[in-house]
């Protein structure tokens, strides 16, 4: 089954997005901040992490850095949630070491169609 860290602070969001996810087979790991979603991400070893930029104690972009530099943790696939939605905001969240971006609000096709597109590389990248 496939695994995915979920790194959200509103209860509504992570609420709306676990259920929807578990529905489709996904099973869902929740970290509420930063550096808890670091934590598990050493820890429950996600195919894939679904990242809010806007987080307490250790925002997005530095968990992502500090995911990214960390070398027991393999390369998984990161998915920026973010409700910057400004001209560089995509960049930004890449050069952090995100793999792709998705603006708040959540569109659920379209995030599905993201995590399905990074899932190969995943799988791939744990071949190896």
């Amino acid at each position: 089954m496939t695994r995915i860290l979920l790194v959200e602070d509103h209860e509504e969001i992570w609420d709306f997005l676990s259920r929807r996810l578990q529905r489709r087979g996904y099973e869902v790991i929740l970290a509420h901040d930063g550096q808890d979603g670091v934590d598990k991400t050493k820890v429950a070893a996600p195919d894939i992490v679904l990242l809010d930029m806007n987080l307490p104690v250790l925002d997005g972009w530095t968990a992502a850095r500090t995911i990214r530099a960390d070398p027991s943790i393999p390369r998984i696939p990161i998915i920026a949630l973010t409700a910057h939605a400004m001209s560089g905001d995509r960049e930004k969240t890449l050069a952090a070491g995100c793999d792709d971006y998705h603006a708040k609000p959540v569109d659920f096709s379209r995030l599905l169609g993201q995590i399905e597109a990074l899932l190969p590389a995943a799988t791939e990248q744990a071949a190896t």
